[in-house]
């Protein structure tokens, strides 16, 4: 049992006596290490209830604790209602055993064995390239995925494109104009057509491979098109770690029938109606202050239609969970959807939507203007290429999902410690090194060492971050938001680098010299899962 579970437990149990509500109990580390390893603001919530003022109350809540002493050393109530909690020197020893005993399966617990979860991500159409923008939401959704499986769940990574619309319309005449244009026969370019180079790539390999026979209209454009472009973006995806396990489209709904079905089923249920030869959906009956178009009078569909029978579909396969990573672009049709499903009589319960901004390219900074119509724009692939894997990934997840994202290239160029992955990868590389270095001097890695002579504050303040790691992974599925691990990471590496310069590792009493490669070693393991739940390599050196 680690400490933040002794906590909760005793911590209920001193409510329960009171009459107090024992659900919501936070337990978070101070911000002061002076006041103690973790804080309580129970008190402070439940005053009101308790008819009494933050302070007495939390002196009763105390008063009430059933300690354990092997764990917490002292308990103190400071202003305005915090109860502080000191872990015992002892199971601050606790923790390097456990670390250095579980190796990388310290914190994982696996409480969601045998569940499975869905995690959408991507989805971007076939009709170009992918962007910078995609990329976030790439390594947003592995991430996720990483946590989910963290934890236990069996995790199946699927992306959905809509290959039945306008777009891929449009992408075909794009490609068909082209085409004709290399022949020198006479072409009509759409005015909302696909201007990149890849589109005269595409035109090219028609011609090579079908000659110049290819009748106007013809399927060989479209179904050319999205065969290069998703071989392009499974090759962009594969470039920074990221393969999917399902790949579902629009068109199998149509196919099967899902779509008509879905249809009569929403107007069986007065949901659905027709007017000025559109079909509505009765998005008034959610709660919106108007209707949305379902299908359009000439006949297309909008994307609430395919995405409502897309959804059904994903509940029919038992999920336990299904994460849906979206652009910001997606605010206002998501919530119709899932309230079509939850109308068509499906427990939404198990979606999790999540919602990310937008990111800008920096350099020297301005911001690097871009254009994914004109085919003006850096793509995935090129960002990669030029800054690695690691790089790009890391920079796409320090910031929350919910927080417009500025990408700078100078930042990510740069091999100081200002490069946050620099610094992280720095920071296990050289406890690799030190590693070597006492090998060398035979003095190795023990459990067993004599961890009680690790007394200097910066030893103590990293063992302290390393008990919070699992309290991270926790916070970070139950809030779905990958930067925390991040920003862990970091705090972890800046403790290790503070303490790096104030304590020499490789000594002349051997006994604290393994105490000390025992601590070390317990960073880089946790250093390591971390940034492999995140992606990013660990290198040995640098």
């Amino acid at each position: 049992m680690n400490l933040r579970t002794h906590l909760q437990l005793i911590l209920a149990d001193a409510l329960d006596l009171l009459g107090l509500d024992t659900k919501n109990i936070p337990i978070l580390p101070t911000k002061d290490p002076k006041l103690g390893d973790y804080s309580t603001t129970v008190a402070m919530l439940q005053a009101k209830s308790a008819k009494k003022s933050p302070i007495d109350l939390a002196e009763e809540i105390k008063s009430g604790l059933a300690l354990d002493k092997s764990m917490v050393a002292s308990v103190s109530v400071t202003a305005p209602g915090f109860i502080n909690f000191v872990q015992s020197e002892s199971y601050s020893h606790t923790i390097l055993n456990s670390v250095l005993n579980d190796g990388n399966s310290f914190a994982k617990e696996n409480p969601h064995k045998g569940k499975r979860a869905n995690v959408e991500y991507v989805s971007a159409n076939p009709t170009g390239p992918l962007t910078v923008g995609h990329g976030r939401q790439a390594v947003l959704g592995d991430t996720i995925a990483n946590i989910l499986e963290w934890h236990g769940f069996e995790v199946t990574r699927e992306y959905y494109f809509n290959d039945a619309g306008r777009q891929m319309r449009m992408l075909a005449q794009s490609v068909e104009a082209r085409y004709f244009e290399s022949l020198g026969k006479p072409f009509s370019f759409p005015e909302d057509g696909y201007q990149g180079s890849y589109i005269q790539e595409i035109a090219k390999k028609i011609k090579d491979e079908h000659g110049s026979n290819t009748e106007q209209g013809s399927d060989i454009f479209r179904d050319t098109a999205e065969s290069f472009i998703f071989e392009d973006i499974k090759n962009s995806l594969k470039s920074i770690g990221i393969e999917h396990d399902v790949f579902s489209n629009e068109k199998s709904f149509y196919d099967s029938g899902a779509i008509e079905k879905t249809v009569e089923t929403l107007r069986s249920k007065d949901l659905v109606y027709d007017k000025d030869g559109a079909t509505w959906l009765k998005t008034t009956a959610f709660g919106k202050d108007q209707d949305r178009v379902l299908i359009k009078s000439g006949g297309e569909p909008t994307y609430r239609l395919p995405d409502i029978a897309y959804h059904c579909d994903k509940l029919d396969r038992g999920f336990d969970i299904a994460v849906d990573i979206f652009g910001s672009d997606h605010m206002d049709t998501y919530p119709d959807v899932l309230s079509a499903v939850k109308a068509l009589g499906y427990n939404i319960d198990p979606f999790k939507v999540l919602i990310h901004q937008f990111v800008t390219l920096m350099k020297n900074g301005e911001k690097v203007k871009m254009s994914t119509r004109k085919g003006d724009f850096v793509t995935l692939k090129e960002l990669t290429d030029s800054f690695g894997s690691d790089v790009v990934r890391y920079f796409f997840i320090m910031r929350g999902m919910n927080s417009h994202l500025n990408f700078d290239l100078d930042l990510a160029e740069d091999q100081s410690e200002k490069n946050p992955v620099f610094y992280l990868q720095y920071a296990h590389a050289r406890i690799c090194n030190i590693i070597k270095r006492g090998s060398a001097e035979d003095v190795s890695v023990n459990p067993d060492a004599d961890f009680t002579m690790l007394t200097k504050p910066s030893e103590k303040e990293l063992i302290r971050k390393l008990d919070q790691f699992q309290h991270t992974m926790e916070s970070a599925l139950e809030t779905l938001e990958p930067q925390m691990i991040a920003n862990f990471l970091q705090d972890l590496a800046a403790n290790f680098h503070k303490f790096y310069a104030e304590c020499r590792v490789i000594t002349d009493d051997k006994n604290l010299s393994e105490a000390r490669l025992g601590l070390i070693e317990s960073v880089k393991i946790v250093l390591a899962s971390g940034m492999e739940i995140l992606g990013i390599s660990s290198p040995d050196q640098m």
